[in-house]
């Protein structure tokens, strides 16, 4: 079929659709496309989700300024309320955060979220930023989100080279797929329209596991006419 959306409309719409009504969602540094999914599913069918965000603006209005880091300035001068990051760990350890969209490098079968090194942890080909939140909020938030605008074996692997993290790992989305972590395994959930299960095999390092081969719904006509309202500037493509 030929496709009349762009991958990162399907991600942004694939992850909004994940968000419920009422639930307290927030997005950390460099989260450009879940901060636009999160306005996504607030302007459709989410209207009392709760943003929260890394400057500390409460349901923000505007985004035009966050582009550069997802935490820029506009999230906070447009945002109904504030509440600070120190708090925002705080209600995550006290089971009060429904969603929590976070980031990694390599991701294996068993949930393991790695963004600490690449190789040996003493000698290491590459070093990571580290878990900063994520070692926190993945264990602690009810459900853990991960996009990842790359999928392929280097990133998808039998085993991570380190553990940083891991926990309530629920959705991985990327360009081919979503992953769903379950029975302490990472399952494939669905697969997007414009690829084939054979390519998301190819570029998974390990052994696809699935109930049945599903495909991510495509982007509605209404979805993507409210994000180019919202999202003028395309910031949900930056990280592409």
């Amino acid at each position: 079929m030929v496709a009349t959306y762009r991958t990162s409309d399907i991600m942004t719409c694939a992850i909004s659709n994940m968000l419920k009504d009422g639930e307290t969602v927030f997005h950390g540094v460099s989260s450009q496309l879940p901060m636009i999914a999160m306005q996504l599913a607030r302007f459709t069918h989410a209207p009392d989700l709760v943003h929260l965000n890394i400057p500390g603006g409460v349901n923000p209005t505007s985004t035009l300024k966050a582009t550069y880091s997802s935490a820029g300035a506009d999230l906070l001068d447009s945002g109904e309320a504030y509440f600070p990051l120190d708090q925002l760990f705080d209600l995550s350890m006290r089971g009060k955060l429904d969603v929590a969209f976070l980031g990694g490098v390599q991701f294996d079968k068993h949930g393991n979220v790695n963004a600490s090194v690449i190789g040996d942890y003493h000698k290491p080909k590459v070093r990571l930023p580290g878990g900063a939140g994520s070692a926190v909020l993945i264990p602690t938030a009810k459900k853990a989100i991960i996009w990842r605008t790359k999928h392929d074996k280097r990133t998808f692997v039998e085993n991570v080279d380190f553990v940083t993290t891991r926990g309530n790992l629920w959705k991985i989305v990327t360009p081919l797929c979503v992953f769903e972590f379950k029975h302490g395994l990472l399952y494939l959930d669905s697969i997007h329209p414009h690829t084939t299960l054979e390519e998301v095999q190819q570029n998974t390092g390990f052994k696809l596991l699935y109930d049945e081969v599903t495909y991510t719904a495509v982007p509605t006509a209404h979805e993507l006419a409210t994000l180019k309202k919202i999202d003028p500037s395309d910031i949900r493509s930056s990280e592409f």
